[in-house]
């Protein structure tokens, strides 16, 4: 425990000798070395298996139905999380531009659930893009959030958020293309997915000061997040689990729900820090 703590320390010394051009070149460094990864494997089509979920029993009409309805769950989150914008935009965010990020944040969160919802009443490569087009944008947007609270208000704020917007929805016009020309490529779109919450808990540690995005908050959304796409992949076997109940699928997007709430709750929090 000794040695680990000692380690501890001086990781943390390390880091505040660090500049900040520093830092940023250290982010931008592991974002170059991802993107050649990426581009060095094989283009990735969709694999038709994919819209082959365990749970596909209608009821009320519906088919699909737990699928279709447990995206109430986005729902949910998404609403609570724009009404606790508008109405606290004043007393929540010290200046306007803060409000940008979170605003299209919970605006996509609450689109995610009618693309989902479209997608899973009848599954296809076409209608997957309008269930992946809103999650883009809300990974983008999150994102945004956390580079303009601990590195730079201006850029998360307003340059480098439409940036990122472009480029979540310029890796799914891509894919779609791709798709569409018998040649589909998910690379891009796996690197729009993931690399966000791979590069997180690196700007927390280079980047220790915020108002907004406390650290614990942040990992709590990427442990739901994670725990979703562990629900995915299990889709059948917790199904199977279940006693053919709920499925994995099913679970995923109700865990996955959890995410925008922990977001909700870490402005809450800030608010009532600043009161």
């Amino acid at each position: 425990m000794g040695a680990l703590k000692l380690n501890s320390i001086r990781a943390v010394r390390a880091i505040n000798d660090l500049s900040f051009r520093q830092r940023i070149m250290l982010l931008l460094g592991l974002f170059a070395v991802v993107l050649f990864l990426i581009a060095m494997l094989e283009p990735r089509p969709q694999d038709p298996e994919y819209h082959l979920f365990a749970d596909n029993r209608a009821f009320f009409g519906i088919p699909n139905f737990n699928d279709v309805v447990s995206n109430l769950g986005f729902a949910t989150a998404g609403i609570v999380g724009i009404l606790l914008v508008a109405g606290s935009r004043h007393s929540l965010f010290a200046c306007p531009p803060d409000i940008r990020p979170y605003a299209i944040f919970f605006v996509a969160i609450t689109l995610v659930s009618i693309g989902s919802a479209y997608y899973h009443w009848a599954p296809s490569n076409e209608r997957l893009f309008w269930d992946r087009l809103p999650m883009s944008m809300a990974f983008m947007a999150i994102s945004s959030a956390v580079v303009a609270d601990r590195i730079h208000a201006r850029a998360g704020n307003g340059w480098l958020l439409l940036v990122m917007l472009a480029a979540g929805a310029a890796s799914l016009v891509y894919w779609n293309w791709t798709e569409s020309a018998g040649r589909g490529d998910l690379r891009f779109y796996a690197l729009v997915q993931f690399y966000p919450m791979a590069a997180l808990p690196l700007i927390i540690g280079l980047f220790p000061r915020f108002r907004y995005t406390a650290g614990r908050y942040l990992a709590w959304m990427i442990l739901w997040y994670g725990s979703a796409k562990v629900l995915e992949h299990f889709d059948g076997e917790v199904f199977a689990l279940l006693g053919h109940t709920v499925s994995g699928h099913t679970l995923k997007h109700l865990a996955a729900a959890v995410a925008p709430i922990v977001i909700v709750r870490m402005l809450l929090a800030q608010k009532r820090s600043s009161d």
